[in-house]
Formats: structure tokens, C-alpha cells, sequence
């Protein structure tokens, strides 16, 4: 018993470091009131949610299969590469950006839409992830992400916040844009989480929290991620061999251990730079380089552009 603690208390210590370095710019709340035959269609760009209010919604992220969200349930699409939302298969789809013209009540925050069969109402969401991509956690995350209600309905914490971002978009009141990010970035971690806790099945460091071993030295490297941690000593935290850990730790994260850490490493490093509380020299030596000009180099590869320009990265 005492050991089993011990893991979930390790799970939660990993999950919350990667939760910790999220976040979200809320850029749109609105509720969409729509009739059958009804069918929108999503460009790629930012990330998007859709909580079912009432009736029923076929979503189809870009390139996937689609899946049924009804009364009560959230999806939530992290990536952003584009997605379709229709009331049943064989409706006829419009570009949201034709159907926001000639239907969107900018003041009221509403999109109405569709025929005069059956109704659906959603509450829809426009987020994007802010400087960083952060690709430890996104590369971890599926096309889609569905949390169904359950025997007693929408969970209570979701549609708690989805009153309060309705009525914080709807009032705009002074403060208001600061709180509908603060609420969807509530709502997209406490998303996850719960994503998190039921997959059994996955890949990065989900994939490694769910073996106990790999569990231990995922722990240990969030624990004190700028330690000098060798393979050996990691395979040590795990109790298995070296050769073993390294096997177990890429086919359960889906990269080596030590690629994982240094990655992981340059994703504190910029949110270090971004928030001001580093140097460039500084987050060079924290990350273990020998050289401000390596740290830059394996920067840009990771990121895509230099650690001087990170909080150039961050929209104002």
C-alpha cells in the first residue's frame, strides 16, 4: 500500500511540473445555437474547445476519425491543424468564417446557425499556447481529446467553468480578457488531467508514468532536472540494468533518456528567459552546456529560433 502511494505521489509530481510550464492566451468564448442540418468547418490555427450544452456533434480533427460528443461532454483539440463539427454524417459543412459573418452576434457572443430540426448548443473556444510549443507535453497529447459525462452529468468542474467564461465574455467588464484566459487555462490542465488519469495506452511522459520503474527516474529527472543524471544512475533509480532502462525508458516515452532530459531542460530553460529570470549565459550553464554558443545552437534546433529572442516569442 505504502508503495503504490509512493508511485501516485510520483505521477502527480511529474504531471504537475509538465502543468506548470502551460500556458494559454484565451483568444475567443462564444456559444453557437445550431439547427439540423448543420456543419461548420475549422481552419487550422489555434487550439480549439467545444462543450456540448445540449444535443449531439460529429467532430473530425484534420485526417482522423471523427467522434460523437453528446449532452454534457468536452473535446478539446490541442493542436490546432484544422477540424470539422456537423450535427450527423452526410450534413453539409460551411467554413466557420463564412457562417461567422453572416451569423455571429458580436456583442452577444453568439453564432446561430443551421436548419429547423433538432437543436444543439454548444460553448466553443478559440486558445493558443503562449512562446513555447511546448513539445515534451504536446507531443504526448492525441489529435482530440474527449471527456465524457458521466452517470450524473457534465462533471461539476466543467460546467462551473464554462458559466463563468460565458459570463466573464458576455459582461466585459475591466479585467475580463485576463480572466477568460485565466478560466481556460483552468480548463484546459484540469482537461488533461482527467485525460491523463484514464489512458493506458501512451506515449511520452504519460506513456512513462504508467510503468512504476520508468515512473521512479521520470520522478527523479523532474525532481532535479539539472543534475549532471547519467543513464546508469537513472537506470539505478529504476532498479533495473543499465541496457534494460534504456530499452524500456524509448519504447515507453518514445525517445531515449537522456534526449528526453535535455529537452526537457530547454523547455525550463525558456520559460526561464521568458518570464526574465535568466541570461542566456546563465540558462546555458543551469542546462549543463559547455558554451553559450551550444546551448544557442541546441536551442534553435528545438524551438526553431534563438534563446535571445524568446520573449520575443511571447504575444503582447
Amino acid at each position: 500500500m505504502t508503495q503504490d502511494f509512493g508511485m501516485s505521489a510520483a505521477r502527480n509530481d511529474v504531471l504537475s511540473e509538465v502543468l506548470t510550464l502551460i500556458r494559454l492566451r484565451g483568444e475567443l468564448v462564444y456559444t453557437a445555437t445550431l439547427g439540423a442540418p448543420w456543419g461548420l468547418q475549422f481552419q487550422p490555427g489555434p487550439a480549439h474547445f467545444h462543450f456540448v450544452e445540449t444535443g449531439q456533434a460529429w467532430i473530425t480533427p484534420a485526417g482522423d476519425a471523427p467522434t460523437l460528443a453528446k449532452q454534457g461532454d468536452l473535446i478539446l483539440l490541442p493542436h490546432g491543424r484544422g477540424h470539422t463539427i456537423i450535427d450527423a454524417p452526410g450534413s453539409p459543412v460551411e467554413a466557420i468564417e463564412k457562417i461567422a459573418a453572416e451569423n455571429f452576434d458580436r456583442d452577444g457572443l453568439v453564432l446561430r446557425h443551421g436548419g429547423d430540426g433538432a437543436a444543439t448548443q454548444l460553448v466553443g473556444g478559440f486558445f493558443s499556447f503562449e512562446g513555447s510549443p511546448l513539445p515534451v507535453v504536446m507531443s504526448a497529447l492525441p489529435p482530440l481529446i474527449h471527456i465524457p459525462r458521466g452517470d450524473a452529468g457534465a462533471p461539476p468542474w466543467l460546467a462551473a467553468i464554462s458559466r463563468f467564461l460565458l459570463a466573464e465574455a458576455q459582461e466585459a467588464n475591466p479585467g475580463s480578457s485576463l480572466m477568460i484566459s485565466r478560466l481556460i487555462d483552468l480548463l484546459v490542465i484540469r482537461t488533461l488531467r482527467s485525460w491523463a488519469a484514464t489512458q493506458v495506452n501512451r506515449m511520452g511522459w504519460l506513456g512513462g508514468l504508467g510503468e512504476e520503474r520508468i515512473g521512479r527516474a521520470l520522478s527523479a529527472m523532474h525532481a532535479d532536472p539539472f543534475h549532471r543524471w547519467t543513464v546508469q544512475s537513472l537506470a539505478e533509480i529504476a532498479r533495473m540494468s543499465r541496457s534494460i532502462f534504456a530499452e524500456r525508458f524509448t519504447a515507453a516515452v518514445g525517445e531515449p533518456p537522456l534526449r528526453y532530459l535535455s529537452r526537457w531542460r530547454l523547455t525550463i530553460a525558456a520559460d526561464l528567459l521568458r518570464s526574465g529570470g535568466l541570461k542566456v549565459t546563465e540558462a546555458a550553464y543551469r542546462t549543463g552546456y559547455a558554451s553559450d554558443a551550444a546551448f544557442s545552437r541546441a536551442f534553435k534546433a528545438h524551438f526553431g529560433y534563438a534563446p535571445s529572442e524568446v520573449r520575443r516569442q511571447t504575444p503582447s
